[in-house]
């Protein structure tokens, strides 16, 4: 069975990194200042590792699947009817790119950081909600 403790701490992680981005990432000075760019990646990295944690935590506990790699584990969580396709699909796209942050598989592309910053981070925020909802009914 889930463990709603585990699940609520990593879902708190996810807030408190999405918080200190908006309150404290300075997307002008991405380019030009390296501790701005290390912290904002660090955060990022923090924020969608800890989805990552949640996922399969909850995909092991329900005995959803098998992933063979991190990116599976939001397939599996739509499939098992946890996240809307679209979702998953976006979260998926962030595990990829925290594998580029975490493995240097290539040099990191400020102008995805930027967009997420800019556009994305309300999908970590509906993870966070959608998986909160499902975790409080049951």
């Amino acid at each position: 069975m889930t463990d709603p403790a585990l699940v609520r701490k990593k879902l708190a992680a996810i807030v408190s990194a999405v918080s200190d981005l908006r309150r404290l990432a300075r997307i002008d000075a991405l380019r030009h200042d390296i501790r701005e760019e290390r912290f904002v990646e660090h955060t990022l990295q923090l924020a969608i590792q800890a989805a990552l944690d949640v996922a399969s935590h909850i995909v092991s506990d329900e005995a959803l699947g098998e992933p063979l790699t991190n990116r599976q584990l939001f397939d599996l969580l739509a499939r098992a009817g946890w996240l809307q396709g679209e979702m998953a699909d976006r979260l998926s796209r962030m595990a990829g790119f925290r594998n580029v942050l975490v493995h240097g598989y290539d040099e990191v592309d400020l102008a995805i950081v930027e967009d997420i910053l800019r556009h994305r981070l309300d999908d970590l925020l509906e993870f966070v909600s959608v998986i909160d909802t499902r975790m409080n009914a049951r």
